[in-house]
């Protein structure tokens, strides 16, 4: 099953310089369709998470 990383601790560099990471690395089982194998998502995740994939933007409560 493919997975999808929504948050990793390791920092990277966003295109405005900003450094961002999180608390914990975390990740989206998904279809071969793209659609999440769950249902819900505890945390935030990124924002080019959420760029990428709409699907998962809308079930996650936070996108940072």
């Amino acid at each position: 099953m493919p997975a999808v990383i929504v948050r990793q601790r390791k920092p990277w560099r966003r295109k405005d310089g900003v450094y961002m990471y999180f608390e914990d690395n975390a990740g989206v089982i998904v279809n071969p369709k793209g659609e999440m194998k769950g249902s819900a998502i505890t945390g935030p995740i990124g924002k080019e998470c959420a760029d990428l994939w709409p699907r998962i933007a809308s079930a996650a409560n936070a996108i940072v």
